[in-house]
C-alpha cells in the first residue's frame, strides 16, 4: 500500500444495529474508479477514499513546449528591429538628397503657380471685350403646367 494518509472524520455514535454497509466496501473491486482507494480507518472500518497519485521518481517533470507563435515572435523581432535600423541609417544618408528634392519641388510647384497666373493675365487681355448679348424666351400654358424656353445669343 501507498502512504499512509492523515484522515480525520465525525466522531462516530454507537447504534446497537450498524448499518450492513459500514462493514462492507460498496464497490467491487473491478468497479473502484483511478484515484480511489479501499482505505482502512483509524478507528477499524473500511471505506474508499480518494489519494492522491504518486509522483513520479525516474523522470523529472517537464515543462510544456514553447508555443509557435512565440518562437515566431522571437525569431522576428531581430529581423524587424534590424530592417528599422537599417532604414534610418540609410534616411541619414539619404537626408541631403532628401532636402534638394524638396527644394526642388517648392521651385517646381511656384514656376506652375506663375505660370498659371501669367496664362490667367493673358488670356484676359487676349479676350474679346464686347458684352454678350442673350435672349431668353420662356413660356407657360396654365396653372402647374411645365415651361419651356429658348435662349438665344
Amino acid at each position: 500500500m501507498s502512504t499512509p494518509h492523515q484522515i480525520t472524520t465525525l466522531a462516530r455514535t454507537d447504534h446497537p444495529n450498524p448499518p450492513a454497509h459500514l462493514g462492507r466496501a460498496p464497490l467491487g473491486p473491478a468497479e473502484i474508479p483511478p484515484g480511489v482507494e479501499l482505505v482502512t480507518l483509524p478507528d477499524g472500518r473500511r471505506t474508499l477514499a480518494y489519494t492522491q497519485p504518486p509522483t513520479p521518481t525516474g523522470h523529472p517533470q517537464t515543462a510544456p513546449g514553447v508555443p509557435g507563435w512565440a518562437k515566431t515572435t522571437a525569431l522576428l523581432a531581430p529581423t524587424v528591429g534590424a530592417g528599422i535600423g537599417a532604414g534610418g541609417f540609410g534616411l541619414s544618408y539619404a537626408a541631403p538628397g532628401v532636402i534638394a528634392m524638396t527644394d526642388a519641388l517648392w521651385a517646381t510647384a511656384a514656376l506652375i503657380a506663375t505660370g498659371c497666373g501669367a496664362a490667367a493675365l493673358l488670356l484676359s487681355r487676349w479676350r474679346n471685350r464686347t458684352p454678350a448679348h442673350i435672349t431668353q424666351n420662356i413660356t407657360a400654358h396654365g396653372f402647374m403646367s411645365r415651361a419651356g424656353g429658348t435662349i438665344n445669343r
